[in-house]
């Protein structure tokens, strides 16, 4: 047993996975943190016996859901990626089939399809009795899979209309099924992942400057003369909260809150176990950064970036060491789920963007994020033990 683990961490790139078990602990003593503030335990209001975990759930969920990633990532870095690929019917029927059956909203028993968590303005997850699942996290991998294989299909002619029409046509289908869904940020972060994907996968300059021309002024006409048409009530508001803090104080409580927490956190933060803390609204959700921002201050933000950086910079890094264009797309579409989400929620943090639901990588609650992020990097693993030459090694 000890001679299989020494000849695989001699085989793969354990510094990419140190960095993010490092993410996944620090994740979870912060939720625990937090359910300390939040109350522990639930215990009985008659002789104080413990009767659940109470506001200690997420901390057990993300621990649990992050263990069972790495093994995960372990067993998929083991698989030659491109026989991923070749797989994709299995891969694709089982996750949209999850994703499209979450459209039903109907309930069997213990099961919830097209379930609504608190907190959330979307119908996108399966709830099984006390357990849940956001497959669109799932459809993630498999899209960055056959995108992969999309582009190394027409690698050749991805610059000719009919292909590219052809290639943006895939990137639009799920990102739609998912706008259905009512998730917003997850269709953005689908439309960043195939965008760079495809700038990688070598897409003309004159496209990239016709689109980029197209996009912002299409969107500065939709919100300047017909938001009503093209945004929900509270997607317009939290837009207009963050120009227009004061006329939308309800709106912007949240994002002002992080604000203040981040800068309380001073030099050195207030620790992950002291007393204190300000109050911030889904702090162990969207606003992960602004409650580790205020234990660990500045000092520990910048290292908590560094690392988030570092992970995001080899895994793009990988992908310029395989042998095979697929590896280079595969790492790129990763790349951009890791380096996207981690952008629009730090904008959210400070207040730079609106709230639309995007969680920061490895840190936020949520099992099926932290499972998806682990199969990420499990196939990040894979392009890098299953190609001869290697960037990081001296041979």
């Amino acid at each position: 047993m000890f001679k299989v683990i020494k000849q695989y961490l001699k085989a793969t790139d354990w510094l990419y996975l140190s960095a993010c078990l490092f993410c996944s602990v620090l994740s979870v003593l912060t939720l625990v943190s937090l359910g300390m503030n939040a109350g522990g335990f639930e215990v009985n209001a008659f002789d104080g016996s413990i009767e659940g975990l109470g506001a200690y759930r997420n901390a057990v969920v993300q621990g649990a859901a992050s263990l069972f990633g790495i093994i995960c990532a372990v067993g998929l870095s083991c698989i030659d990626y491109r026989s991923l690929v070749r797989i994709w019917p299995i891969h694709v029927c089982f996750s949209w089939l999850l994703v499209l059956l979450t459209l039903t909203h109907a309930s069997i028993g213990p099961l919830v399809l097209g379930w609504n968590p608190p907190g959330t303005d979307n119908y996108s997850w399966i709830r099984l009795g006390p357990l849940s699942l956001q497959p669109t996290e799932l459809a993630k991998i498999s899209f960055i899979l056959t995108f992969a294989m999309h582009l190394d299909n027409v690698r050749e002619k991805i610059n000719e209309p009919r292909e590219l029409a052809k290639l943006l046509a895939h990137i639009l289908a799920v990102a739609a099924i998912v706008h259905v869904q009512g998730d917003d940020g997850t269709a953005i972060v689908f439309c960043c992942i195939g965008c760079m994907m495809l700038f990688v996968a070598g897409l003309s300059w004159k496209y990239i400057f016709s689109a980029a021309a197209v996009g912002i002024t299409g969107f500065s006409l939709m919100i300047g003369f017909f938001p009503e048409k093209f945004l929900k009530g509270y997607q317009f508001e939290r837009i207009m909260a963050l120009l227009h803090p004061d006329q939308y104080p309800d709106i912007s409580r949240q994002q002002q809150g992080g604000k203040v927490a981040i800068g309380s956190g001073q030099i050195f933060g207030r620790g992950l176990f002291g007393e204190d803390h300000y109050n911030v609204i889904n702090a162990q959700d969207d606003f992960m950064f602004s409650y580790l921002a205020e234990c660990v201050g500045f000092v520990g933000s910048v290292i908590i970036l560094g690392v988030l950086l570092f992970i995001a910079v080899r895994t793009l890094v990988t992908g310029l060491r395989s042998e095979d264009y697929v590896g280079v797309y595969i790492c790129s579409g990763v790349f951009a789920a890791i380096a996207w989400q981690i952008i629009i929620n730090l904008g959210m943090n400070l207040s730079l963007l609106p709230v639309i639901g995007i969680t920061l990588p490895f840190f936020s609650a949520g099992g099926t994020s932290a499972l998806m992020m682990y199969l990420s990097v499990g196939l990040v693993t894979s392009v890098y033990m299953h190609n001869k030459k290697n960037l990081f090694s001296n041979g």
